[in-house]
């Protein structure tokens, strides 16, 4: 199923014990009516069925099919060994708990075969989600999250809407939801933008994937089709919650992250309220200059 006047796109799939769900996914990938793909598989090590379900998609389809086995470092770490396996022009990731809408490739590519100036495009998402794990807390954090764009002020053409840099500046930045642009499975982009701005953080677990996309969005715009082309399925053991619960707070090191590579992006008052979360002695400073104000000094 190629077509050279179509640019090839990669489905990258990181896999790791994913035989619940995996067959839908996979078959969500083959079912794409966008006629020039690949899928690439870095699996960390399955202990079920993932593989063998994986390997009885390549007798289904025309579509090359290639699975690579990864030695566990992080799903930073699988998500990045994908991508060096992928040949594509454009990465597209597919968890292997999601799936796509059979328009989904072909949308976004057309959105950044027509705009060249844009690194990434993303889309809105509709939640799979099991009865087990629906609860008042879930239906709360779907009905915030629902629509991660809700509220910044960029404008919508043609149902797309195109977010670039002053994001940073704006009052909206650092409000929830922090995640602006989407999970890695509602994104795709050019792989040569790996080249400028490098691959996924490794050493992150819970915030990798929308620092990347920020990273990103200090080179060139995301946008955003607002239509559902992505399934994003909520459950207990997704990687996302496993990691919420592990321990692990990346969310401390993201106040470094701003001062360090986005501070000179940011508005003033964000960078003061970031200071003084970070250094006492500034928040120090800021209450002392207060105090001598008010005492008229």
């Amino acid at each position: 199923m190629k077509n050279s006047n179509f640019p090839l796109v990669s489905i990258c799939i990181p896999t790791f014990n994913g035989a619940k769900f995996i067959a839908e996914a996979m078959q969500s990938a083959i079912d794409q009516d966008y006629p020039n793909l690949e899928i690439i598989i870095s699996d960390d090590a399955s202990k079920d069925d993932t593989l063998t379900i994986t390997e009885n998609f390549k007798k289904q389809t025309a579509i090359p099919i290639k699975i690579y086995p990864h030695k566990p470092n992080g799903i930073g770490s699988n998500w990045n060994y994908s991508i060096t396996k992928a040949a594509g022009e454009y990465i597209k990731f597919l968890f292997q708990d999601d799936v796509l809408m059979p328009n989904c490739i072909s949308s976004m590519v057309e959105v950044m075969e027509n705009n060249p100036k844009l690194g990434m495009v993303a889309s809105k998402r509709e939640f799979l989600i099991e009865d087990t794990f629906l609860n008042e807390t879930i239906k709360k954090w779907i009905e915030k999250f629902s629509d991660l764009q809700r509220g910044l002020n960029f404008k919508s053409e043609n149902n797309i809407q195109i977010i670039d840099h002053t994001l940073f500046c704006s009052n909206q930045f650092l409000r929830s939801p922090l995640n602006k642009i989407g999970e890695p499975c509602v994104i795709m982009f050019k792989k040569g933008i790996l080249e400028k701005i490098g691959y996924y953080r490794e050493d992150l677990k819970q915030i990798l994937d929308y620092e990347f996309c920020y990273r990103l969005l200090k080179t060139q715009p995301i946008a955003i089709i607002n239509e559902n082309l992505v399934k994003f399925r909520l459950h207990q053991n997704q990687a996302t919650n496993v990691n919420r619960h592990s321990g692990t707070d990346d969310y401390k090191k993201y106040n470094k992250i701003l001062l360090r590579e986005y501070f000179w992006y940011l508005n003033t008052n964000t960078r003061i309220r970031l200071l003084k979360k970070e250094y006492k002695w500034i928040n120090f400073l800021f209450k002392l200059k207060s105090k001598l104000k008010l005492n008229g000094k």
